[in-house]
């Protein structure tokens, strides 16, 4: 999955702003991390968009994810990765290439199946205000990692009041790139086999495999 970036003033206010745990934005976070976990399985559509105002940049991706359990299948335009738990393939359909790894829960890279559980560990939280976004009336909760070398400097999550689901989430990095994803399309506990968090090599003898294991 793409990575994201601010700037570093941003940094400094952030991490001056932000040192608390919000009682009130932990509140928010677990109805929205309780919401999730009840269901067996979900599938979602994503707009996925990267802004960069310093470089000029504006990107805009679409995807589709499954997940069931610590499972997930991300299908972006130009890659998939899959996972079945304990391994990851990245499919990079135009290079004809996949990369195989060995899946690691602990791991500080932020993934779909982590985004409704990644305030428990790591972050400080914070209510800002009630907003709304593309006509809904949503929460606006920031995350901001304990560590000053994290990956992210912040996430910001945007929680609908009526039924705690995600609207969206952003991400900004220290390069000032900030990565936006927002849930257009929403299925909770769609039937789904396992096969589709493995990524047969024998079906696409075309591909190179490139084992990191």
């Amino acid at each position: 999955m793409k990575k994201l970036v601010f700037g570093a003033i941003l940094v400094f206010i952030g991490t001056s702003s932000y040192s608390q745990y919000d009682p009130k934005a932990l509140e928010i976070l677990e109805a929205m991390s309780k919401k999730y976990r009840a269901y067996t399985s979900f599938e979602a559509t994503l707009t996925s968009s990267l802004t960069n105002e310093s470089e000029g940049v504006k990107e805009e991706f679409k995807g589709n994810i499954v997940v069931k359990g610590e499972k997930f299948r991300l299908s972006l335009e130009d890659q998939e990765i899959i996972n079945n738990g304990t391994t990851v393939w990245t499919y990079l359909p135009s290079a004809k290439e996949v990369n195989i790894d060995n899946y690691d829960p602990d791991s500080d890279d932020i993934n779909p199946i982590k985004i409704f559980d990644i305030y428990k560990k790591g972050f400080k939280y914070l209510y800002l205000t009630d907003r709304t976004e593309a006509g809904v009336l949503v929460e606006e909760v920031d995350l901001v990692p304990e560590k000053k070398d994290a990956q992210y400097f912040k996430i910001k999550m945007m929680i609908v009041k009526k039924d705690k689901s995600i609207q969206s989430w952003t991400m900004f990095d220290k390069s000032g790139n900030r990565y936006k994803y927002s849930i257009t399309k929403f299925t909770a506990n769609p039937k789904v086999d396992d096969a589709l968090f493995t990524f047969d090599t024998k079906k696409h003898p075309d591909v190179e495999v490139i084992d990191l294991r």
